[in-house]
């Protein structure tokens, strides 16, 4: 009797200890900053986009330094979901979530993201993602013409609601982020699975109010959720210029609000090529084509100017297994 006692005080004291301890780390993934993390329980992987910092301490560690680093090698094909791994025919939809956008825009961020997706089509920076495809072996690193090729078709934005009627979370979390991503589908029509195939939703949140961990873990992410109207796609995107240099702010020169742009085309060409994380095209540390090319400020790769037919835009540059000889690397055209 006198040792089940102690065997059943021994268990309690140690589920005690349990409850009281911090939650565990979050997984820890090597060659990047960025990449795939878990951000809220119960939700499908995300992939973050790492603030400057920690990509500059990343890089640091590395022998690239400042530059590129070929850490985890070439993307590779993760076989899709439902066979969808890339979207062919993108069409991406922008929306500014709550009503705490209403006469507050005090960097003009909505004006430039519009200005930036409509160029972006067609244009030879976006036309990396073309080599990537779907419909063609798990493992696969060059497509070479096989499969279905992921789609920089122009006029691929589509269209931005004002979703300001009510205010949005002041802090929203994933599922949340989530939920809005599938009320825009509704809005937009996009209420069946074909049609959300190829489709991206944009969740632009106002000044002051982004999700936590914005700015110090990340600068935004992507990720999808299931719903009635099948798969859906979306970005969680932060009021950039809030953060300030940790998401841009001047990155190699490039003006105070070169972080719209940089982390919205950094978004944009990892949902094309990554559309349901992580089943597209990702290397072996789970970084996809714009983490692997993230914040680099100088050598090949850095991040410019490049001329869309909207205008002249900050970008990153995004990660080709064709450059060089097909050993990869980070370009700005293709």
């Amino acid at each position: 009797m006198n040792i089940r006692i102690i065997v059943t005080a021994s268990l309690l004291a140690a589920s005690a200890a349990a409850l009281a301890a911090p939650p565990a780390a979050p997984k820890v993934y090597e060659g990047v900053a960025g990449g795939p993390r878990q951000i809220e329980e119960g939700q499908p992987m995300a992939i973050i986009h790492a603030t400057v910092e920690d990509a500059q301490r990343m890089r640091a560690a590395q022998a690239g330094g400042a530059k590129a680093s070929t850490s985890g090698g070439n993307l590779a094909y993760g076989g899709g979901t439902g066979g969808i791994g890339v979207e062919t025919a993108p069409h991406i939809y922008l929306v500014f979530w709550g009503s705490q956008w209403n006469g507050n825009d005090p960097s003009g961020e909505a004006a430039i993201l519009e200005s930036f997706l409509a160029g972006m089509g067609g244009s030879s920076w976006f036309n990396s993602v073309t080599q990537y495809c779907q419909g063609v072996a798990t493992g696969t690193v060059y497509c070479n013409g096989t499969g279905t090729a992921a789609g920089n078709q122009a006029g691929m934005y589509i269209s931005y609601w004002y979703d300001n009627g009510s205010a949005a979370p002041t802090h929203p979390r994933q599922s949340q982020l989530a939920n809005e991503a599938v009320r825009a589908a509704a809005h937009f029509g996009n209420t069946t699975a074909a049609s959300n195939a190829s489709t991206q939703y944009v969740i632009a949140t106002a000044t002051k109010n982004s999700s936590s961990g914005f700015g110090t873990q990340y600068c935004a992410y992507h990720s999808s959720t299931s719903s009635s109207y099948g798969n859906i796609a979306y970005t969680n995107l932060p009021y950039i210029t809030d953060a300030g240099a940790s998401c841009g702010a001047n990155f190699n020169g490039l003006g105070p609000k070169a972080g719209i742009t940089i982390v919205e085309g950094h978004e944009a060409g990892e949902t094309v090529t990554d559309q349901f994380p992580s089943t597209g095209w990702t290397d072996s540390s789970g970084a996809e084509n714009g983490d692997k090319c993230a914040w680099i400020s100088s050598g090949q790769g850095a991040s410019a100017n490049v001329t869309l037919s909207t205008g002249t835009f900050p970008v990153q540059s995004l990660w080709s297994n064709a450059f060089n000889g097909g050993a990869g690397g980070c370009v700005l055209s293709y």
